[in-house]
């Protein structure tokens, strides 16, 4: 058995339909799944087998990873694994904040309704007052260094290119902007000439982990501020900071920030190796944080590059 792991959790864009399923062998996964379904008003099940779709939208979506990313979590430890560090992309934060015993699996049922239902209002106001085919949202960048992609947003928002953030920074290779739909075109075509490989336009509901979603923020603080949040057990950290959460208090004042504040991801990455993790799962649907771990050839104590395992459905976890 593999141990010393790290468990990340996936965010928003690695849903498929069906996702999950095959983990309700596990009477403790149909609890988490009836917990869900109690807080959601609707049947986590169901959500899961929606058509891709619907799955898309934000405020199904973030219910369903989140439930799905809980599950693999509890499966995995029903077979003996127990991480000793944690870390989600985007959304998947807040199963980490479960993993590391910062809130409870209902609270954070909770807390992802209320964020859900936030940010696809505010992605539909924002889609309403542009016009469904000029609203604001994201776009990836690929073959060009994230931190000279940073530099270039300062330097093109200094001479007057507005509107355009730096919203996930995901690997060496590549990040992801928010913007509006002017700002992304005009985005394209400087980063091409700067030497970017590829600007992809994401099928997104909105320009998300950027001021955009400052409405967001707002309708979501209520909820967050009903909810009490324990010191971390484990090693758990922050897409805001790149850094290791150090409290409760500490990670609530970030869930905050989480909705606007870009995903250092590449920052979070190191500072989960440097931590002296062995092995890291991707707990939860996809396979995207293993590509991006793969990206940063992140190595251990001993010199080696620390493996990433896929640790989203039955079969996954079996393999281990």
């Amino acid at each position: 058995m593999i141990k010393n792991a790290a468990f990340i959790f996936p965010g928003q864009g690695a849903q498929y339909s069906g996702m999950g399923m095959d983990l309700v062998s596990s009477n403790s996964v149909k609890i988490i799944f009836d917990t869900a379904s109690d807080i959601f008003a609707k049947d986590v099940k169901e959500i899961l087998q929606s058509d891709p779709e619907t799955l898309k939208r934000t405020d199904f979506s973030q219910p369903a990873i989140t439930a799905v990313n809980i599950a693999a979590m509890v499966f995995l430890n029903e077979r003996g694994y127990a991480p000793s560090a944690c870390a989600g992309f985007s959304l998947g934060e807040y199963a980490a904040l479960v993993c590391a015993g910062i809130i409870s699996a209902e609270d954070c049922f909770r807390l992802v309704k209320a964020r859900g239902e936030a940010m696809q209002k505010a992605a539909d106001n924002l889609r309403g007052q542009s016009g469904k085919n000029a609203s604001p949202g994201m776009a990836a960048v690929v073959g060009i260094a994230p931190e000279q992609a940073e530099e270039l947003i300062a330097k093109w928002s200094a001479e007057g290119l507005k509107d355009l953030y730096a919203a996930n920074i995901n690997s060496p290779k590549q990040l992801v902007i928010s913007g509006t739909d002017a700002a992304l075109c005009e985005a394209e075509t400087r980063f091409k000439k700067a030497g970017a490989k590829r600007v992809v336009r994401l099928q997104v509901a909105g320009p998300f982990h950027s001021p955009f979603m400052s409405e967001a923020a707002d309708a979501f603080a209520p909820a967050l501020m009903a909810v009490s949040f324990n010191n971390p057990v484990i090693p758990v950290f922050s897409n805001v900071t790149g850094r290791q959460i150090t409290s409760g208090e500490e990670a609530k004042k970030l869930a905050l920030l989480h909705i606007t504040s870009p995903v250092r991801w590449v920052e979070e990455e190191a500072a989960l190796a440097a931590s002296g993790v062995e092995a890291v799962f991707e707990t939860g649907p996809g396979k995207v944080l293993q590509g991006l771990w793969k990206d940063s050839l992140l190595t251990g104590a001993n010199g080696n590059e620390i493996p990433v395992y896929a640790a989203g459905t039955a079969e996954d976890i079996e393999k281990l």
